[in-house]
C-alpha cells in the first residue's frame, strides 16, 4: 500500500471524528482537500519548488495520528519551558490540546486564545471566513487541511493589544505519530500580539508534524512571530506559515530550525492593502546527514510596501540548508521597497548550501536588491582570536556565534531573543562557555 492509500485509509476512517464534522462547509473542503492531496501525492524533486529536497525516504515510514491524550510528558518539561517566560500557553501534544499544561492567564477585553475544536463551535462564522481552502498550499498543506486534529485560534479585536507572549507548544511523544495542527490568527485593525511556535519531540524514533498557521493582520495592526522548532532528530517536519496583510499593517517574522532529520518550512505573506511592511528572518543549525529547507514568498501586490528578508545557516557534517525565496512585485505596486539576502557557513568539507533568492518585478519606481553567499570561518579572524589565547575549538565556537548573532539580534523582543539564543547555544559545542562570554 503506497504512502497515498495510507493516508487516504486513515481520512475514511478519522473524517467523522474531526472537530467541526458537523458543518457542511467544513466537511466539503476536507473532502476536497483529501481529492487534492491523492492526486498531487507527497511532492518529488521534480516539483520546481522541491528541487533541493526529497520525501523520498516516507515511503518506507508509516505514520499514524495518535488518540487524545496518549502518552502525555513529563510536567517537569513544561516548567523547564516557561521558566523566565511570562505569557499566554497553549499546550498540544501529539497533535491534541493537552489543557493540563497549558496555562491562559488574564487577557484582555476583546482578545481570545482558545482551540480550533472550540472556536468550530463558538465562532464558526469566523472561522470559516479566515480558514483558507482547499487549494491552499502544496499537497502537505491540503493533506493538513484533511486531517488537522487540533491548533491554536486567537482572535484579537479592533486596537486590541496582548502585552505577554501567546505561546504555542507542540510536543510529538509517540514512535511514528503524525500531528495534523492548523492555527488561525485572527487580528482587527489596530491589534498588536507577539505570537511563539515551539516544536519540541522527546521521542527517539520518527515522528511526522505536518502544521499549517494561518495569519490575518488588519489594518496597522502590529504582529510578531516567532517559530523555534527543536524537534527530535529523527523527525520529519513539514509547516507552512499564510499571511495576509492590511493596509499599514507590520508583520515580523523569525523562523529559528535547530531539530529534526528534516525540515520544510513555507513562509508567504501578502500585501494586500498599501503601506504594509515585513520582516522575515531566519537562523538555522544542522549537523550529520540533516537537512533543512525555507521556501519564502513576499508578495508586493500593491504600492508603497517595504520588505527586508534574511536568513542565516550553519551547516556542519554532511548536512544541507536551502534557501528559496522570492519577492514579487506586481503590476502596478510602485515604491515598493524590498532587500532578501541569504548566507551560510559551512563548518565542514561534506555540507552543502543551496540558496535561490529571486526578484520578479513587473512595475516601475521600484528598490529592490538581493544577494548570497557561502563560506567558511575567516582564516585572519580565527587567527586573531588564537593570538590573543584562545583554543582553535573554543575560537571556531565563538566565530559561529557571531555569525548567527546578527540574526538573533533582529528578535525585537528580548525574551523572545533570550530564549532563541539559549536554543542555539545549546547546539554549538562549549555552549556553556560561550554564553559566559556573549552574556
Amino acid at each position: 500500500m503506497s504512502q497515498v492509500e495510507i493516508w487516504q485509509d486513515q481520512y475514511r476512517v478519522r473524517a467523522q471524528g474531526l472537530p467541526g464534522a458537523t458543518l457542511p462547509w467544513l466537511v466539503t473542503l476536507r473532502e476536497r482537500a483529501m481529492e487534492r492531496f491523492v492526486a498531487m501525492g507527497w511532492p518529488t524533486r521534480r516539483k520546481e519548488d522541491w528541487h533541493h529536497t526529497s520525501l523520498a525516504f516516507l515511503e518506507g515510514q508509516t505514520f499514524k495520528v495518535p488518540m487524545r491524550g496518549a502518552a502525555p510528558p513529563e510536567e517537569s518539561l513544561m516548567g523547564r519551558l516557561r521558566e523566565g517566560g511570562a505569557g499566554h500557553w497553549l499546550v498540544f501534544v501529539n497533535g491534541w490540546f493537552n489543557a493540563a499544561l497549558s496555562q491562559i492567564g488574564s487577557l484582555p477585553e476583546g482578545a481570545t486564545v482558545d482551540t480550533m475544536p472550540q472556536a468550530l463551535i463558538g465562532h464558526a462564522e469566523r472561522v470559516e471566513a479566515h480558514y483558507g481552502s482547499a487549494e491552499d498550499g502544496g499537497s502537505p498543506a491540503a493533506l493538513n487541511a484533511a486531517l488537522a486534529t487540533d491548533g491554536a485560534y486567537v482572535h484579537l479585536a479592533r486596537g486590541v493589544a496582548v502585552e505577554a507572549p501567546i505561546h504555542l507548544v507542540f510536543i510529538a511523544t509517540i514512535a511514528e505519530g503524525a500531528s495534523h495542527v492548523r492555527n488561525l490568527v485572527i487580528a482587527e485593525d489596530g491589534a498588536e500580539a507577539t505570537l511563539v511556535e515551539h516544536y519540541l519531540g522527546t521521542s527517539a524514533t520518527a515522528t511526522l508534524t505536518n502544521a499549517v498557521t494561518r495569519i490575518h493582520a488588519g489594518a496597522d495592526s502590529r504582529i510578531t512571530h516567532l517559530k523555534l522548532q527543536q524537534e527530535a532528530e529523527q523527525a520529519l517536519h513539514l509547516a507552512s506559515i499564510d499571511t495576509q496583510q492590511g493596509r499599514g499593517s507590520v508583520f515580523n517574522s523569525h523562523s529559528l530550525s535547530f531539530g529534526a532529520r528534516l525540515a520544510r518550512n513555507d513562509i508567504t505573506t501578502r500585501f494586500a492593502g498599501e503601506h504594509c511592511e515585513t520582516l522575515f528572518n531566519g537562523m538555522y543549525h544542522v549537523d550529520g546527514k540533516r537537512h533543512v529547507d525555507h521556501h519564502t514568498v513576499i508578495d508586493h501586490a500593491l504600492p508603497h510596501g517595504v520588505s527586508r528578508e534574511y536568513y542565516r545557516g550553519i551547516l556542519d557534517g554532511s548536512a544541507r540548508g536551502v534557501f528559496s525565496g522570492r519577492i514579487k512585485v506586481a503590476p502596478g505596486a510602485v515604491k515598493s521597497d524590498a532587500m532578501q539576502r541569504a548566507d551560510s557557513l559551512l563548518l565542514s568539507r561534506q555540507a552543502e548550501a543551496d540558496a535561490r533568492p529571486e526578484l520578479e518585478i513587473y512595475a516601475a519606481d521600484v528598490k529592490c536588491a538581493h544577494g548570497a553567499t557561502v563560506g567558511q570561518i575567516d582564516d585572519d579572524s580565527l587567527f586573531y582570536l588564537r593570538a590573543r589565547g584562545m583554543d582553535e575549538a573554543h575560537a571556531r565556537n565563538l566565530l559561529t556565534y557571531a555569525f548567527a548573532a546578527e540574526a538573533l539580534a533582529r528578535i525585537g523582543v528580548a525574551p523572545l531573543r533570550n530564549r532563541a539564543r539559549a536554543a542555539l547555544l545549546a547546539r554549538l559545542p562549549g555552549g556553556h562557555l560561550l554564553e559566559e562570554l556573549t552574556s
